[in-house]
């Protein structure tokens, strides 16, 4: 028997991020391959494990997930997505509904050396000018997602190659 739930609200993930973290890379919002592995880019088609390796030069593809976590904590970087609820059909960015944003005031307040947001496509870059006006490096880069099939691997690991660059001081 399938349990249907009453609320079709998904909810997000919280903040990988601690006092280290000049870069926040964000997205828009868990796929269902991530909800139901409650890891961030669980599917295996999204090539933002595989990009970050790229960038970061060591093969977080094959660690455990936690350990992905780790080394990007140690290089800096943290993960969050624009929203922390919304109501989808499948993984498209073009199927959110009803979405709520995440509290980026509260994090910037508890992170404050914060330097630089990258967001992981169109979606997540709608928040580029908050962040800008809080003076704050931003970065658009081209979607990770399978979805994106117009941009070669290359023509993506091109631009996210910024994220290798030193973030301005604030």
């Amino acid at each position: 028997m399938t349990t249907i739930s009453s609320d079709p609200r998904s909810q997000g993930f919280p903040p990988v991020i601690n006092a280290q973290t000049h870069t926040l890379i964000l997205g828009s919002f868990p796929g269902v391959a991530s909800l139901e592995a409650q890891q961030y880019y669980a599917f295996p088609a999204n090539q933002f494990w595989r990009l970050l390796s790229a960038v970061l030069k060591t093969d977080l593809v094959d660690l455990p997930y936690p350990g992905r976590l780790q080394h990007l904590l140690s290089a800096g970087i943290g993960l969050w997505d624009i929203y922390r609820a919304c109501e989808r059909e499948g993984s498209l960015d073009s199927a959110i509904r009803k979405p709520e944003c995440n509290d980026f005031v509260s994090l910037r307040q508890q992170f404050p050396y914060l330097q630089r947001v990258a967001f992981n496509g169109k979606v997540a870059a709608r928040l580029q000018q908050q962040f800008s006006a809080w003076g704050l490096e931003t970065i658009s880069l081209p979607s990770s997602s399978p979805a994106n099939a117009s941009w070669s691997f290359a023509q993506k690991l091109a631009v996210w190659q910024q994220l290798a660059k030193p973030s301005s001081p604030l």
